[in-house]
């Protein structure tokens, strides 16, 4: 199979392993640590869940942090990338080990929520740094498009199996829920400490930038943030491939946290009423989606190949379009999980692609900013579409206007991109 002998050949690359360990473990933490906020925001008996209080628990997580990434890709520019996996990821098996007493002292949501906001907050470093390092542990454009294939959905791929740990030990842990959720957050607190002592198996130098480019001065880099965002963006606008990327991606992400509410909303209310374990059919949902990423993943460098970066985009979208309504609109679990697969299948090739364009047109100087910009966007994009699905979506979750939208988001997509042959 190509995608096992592209990886036979990234694996041969030691830095590209390492870095690759750092990524797995801290994306298997995000995994526990967000199926662990989801099951007590979402599931828990006392709470009485509707869109609206998940479009506000993803704006309060989301939207405040997303303030953070100018800054994010300012620092990232400046600060060595290794120490940034480094520290991040102690940092935030510290934040998340604090989240675990909170739940179980049961104090305030809006206590809760600050705790939270402070491990994604750091996550924004984190994942910016490992996509702007990814290019410093490859060699040549074709094992770059080849690492943005199998590297990031190697991720995702470990964020699917570490919300499944999570969803395991919820089953195994004690029936008092708060101290099973307590417990699972404790778990990604473990696997983020291990991610940072896998960040120091590298050189402090090896991810860049070039010392040239380092600034010691954090007063400085803070006060020059404006003009370095300018700039970043006037570098973005002349690099109008992955400008064009970037909106498409947006796009699709907004599409995806759509139909993200909605799924929380059924398997909470309408498939939870008919018999089924919400919660179960959440986790086989997730799962059902990883699998999709992975074989976006397999895919996705014969796609790039025959229809380009763009076209690529432009077709998974297309795909989605065509497909979401007949999936989604039985509002039934067996189709809906053939939507999660598709899906996770158009997202993640989506986001392979936009990963290749912006690393080969942005300079290496510039890409910090340029993957905060894009976190931002991402960020945006599914806190705008939590705020339209609250508005839409009834009690139980069936919203036939939401596929649509959704539907027609995806359907304009092609459109950004120019969907068309290489």
């Amino acid at each position: 199979m190509p995608v096992v002998r592209d990886l036979r050949v990234l694996l041969r690359l030691r830095d590209f392993r390492r870095l690759l360990a750092v990524r797995l473990l801290s994306q298997m933490a995000d995994g526990i640590y967000q199926v662990a906020l989801a099951a007590y925001v979402v599931f828990s008996p006392e709470k009485e869940t509707s869109a609206a209080a998940i479009a506000s628990a993803m704006a309060v997580l989301l939207l405040p942090y997303s303030l953070l990434g100018p800054f994010a890709g300012v620092l990232l520019d400046h600060w060595r990338r290794r120490q940034v996996l480094l520290y991040g990821n102690l940092l935030r098996g510290g934040l998340a080990a604090g989240t675990a007493v909170l739940i179980l002292a049961q104090v305030p949501d809006w206590i809760f929520y600050a705790s939270a906001l402070s491990v994604t907050a750091v996550n924004r470093f984190v994942l910016a740094g490992l996509s702007a390092a990814l290019p410093r542990v490859v060699r040549g454009d074709e094992q770059l498009v080849m690492a943005n294939s199998l590297s990031p959905t190697a991720g995702t791929l470990a964020a699917t199996a570490g919300g499944g740990l999570a969803f395991l030990l919820r089953l195994a842990a004690p029936s008092q829920e708060s101290t099973a959720d307590a417990l699972t957050v404790l778990l990604g607190a473990t696997v983020y400490l291990v991610a940072a002592l896998a960040a120091l198996r590298m050189p402090a130098g090896l991810l860049g930038p070039d010392p040239g480019q380092l600034h010691p001065g954090l007063r400085k880099v803070l006060l020059s943030t404006a003009h370095g965002l300018a700039e970043g963006l006037r570098h973005l606008r002349r690099r109008r491939p992955a400008a064009r990327a970037l909106t498409a991606m947006t796009m699709m992400r907004f599409c995806y946290g759509a139909l993200t509410v909605m799924v929380l909303m059924l398997c909470r209310y309408a498939w939870a009423d008919a018999g089924s374990d919400g919660l179960a059919l959440l986790g086989l949902a997730v799962a059902v989606s990883g699998a999709g990423f992975f074989v976006a993943a397999v895919i996705t460098p014969w796609g790039v190949g025959r229809f380009g970066t763009s076209g690529w985009i432009g077709l998974c979208a297309a795909s989605a379009a065509v497909l979401v309504p007949g999936l989604g609109l039985p509002f039934e679990p067996p189709p809906m999980l053939v939507a999660a697969f598709v899906l996770g299948l158009a997202t993640q090739g989506g986001k392979i692609a936009t990963d290749t364009v912006v690393q080969a047109t942005v300079d290496d100087g510039y890409r910090g900013r340029i993957f905060s910009l894009y976190d931002v966007l991402f960020n945006v994009g599914f806190v705008g579409a939590a705020g339209v699905a609250a508005l839409i979506l009834p009690p139980d979750g069936r919203s036939v206007a939401l596929i649509l939208t959704v539907t027609a988001v995806y359907a304009a997509v092609p459109l950004v991109t120019g969907f068309r042959r290489r």
